[in-house]
């Protein structure tokens, strides 16, 4: 039986799909490797958060009464949330900035590479394909020399089409959803505050993902995927 989660995910091809295979294995065996200090593991995506304000002032609850929201609101703007988490050591920063280019991410990779991670023989990324991730944005924030030390830093690794289920910061960015963002947020500043404390609470809390789907996994429940070949 597929796993609630994995019911659900809509996007899954629905008939042989090589390319989707071919890149979905190499993603388990990358989620399944032992546990190594000199090539740590680290799923990033993003996301973004659209700033509310209030247009009345809410009623906080009473003996007998909930709190009371009033429907209208104020936007305020959107922005975005690079997450990078580090499943097998229960670590994950949260970046808010104000837009999600190109450079944007070249700049969030490299405080990962030289302040999280600075001694490490090489970062092991999983991430989707977007084509802001990978190392031509490295080219477009930072000089040549610069760009390619970056470049050298990481070993990439990317999620089918499709196939962003695969990647293990979806997880995680459903709980920040669910235990931060889930209500109106009215400036960045205050954005920024909240997401910080989040992820101090979680990384003093030690969370970890379990990650136990496996390409075995794949090759029963995924049949239909897997191109028919004959022996």
């Amino acid at each position: 039986m597929l796993k609630p989660w994995l019911k659900e995910c809509w996007c899954i091809p629905p008939e042989a799909n090589a390319e989707f295979v071919a890149t979905m294995e190499d993603v388990l065996e990358v989620c399944l490797r032992p546990p190594d200090p000199a090539r740590p593991l680290v799923c990033m995506d993003e996301a973004s958060k659209q700033l509310v304000k209030e247009t009345r002032r809410p009623q906080p609850a009473q003996p007998g009464q909930p709190a009371r929201y009033d429907a209208e609101y104020e936007r305020a703007g959107v922005r975005n949330l690079f997450l990078a988490v580090a499943p097998l050591e229960g670590w994950r920063t949260v970046q808010v900035t104000e837009h999600r280019t190109r450079t944007d991410w070249a700049a969030f990779m490299r405080t990962l590479a030289d302040t999280r991670f600075p001694t490490v023989e090489r970062i092991v990324v999983l991430q989707d394909n977007l084509n802001t991730h990978g190392p031509a944005s490295f080219y477009e924030a930072y000089p040549p020399a610069e760009a390619r030390r970056l470049t050298e830093r990481f070993e990439f690794h990317y999620t089918p089409k499709h196939g962003s289920w695969l990647n293990m910061a979806e997880i995680e960015l459903s709980v920040l959803s669910r235990q931060c963002l889930d209500r109106r947020i009215p400036d960045a500043a205050t954005l920024e505050t909240e997401v910080a404390a989040w992820v101090d609470r979680r990384n003093g809390a030690g969370a970890t993902i379990d990650w136990q789907f496996t390409t075995a996994d794949a090759r029963i429940k995924l049949k239909h995927l897997y191109p028919s070949v004959d022996p």
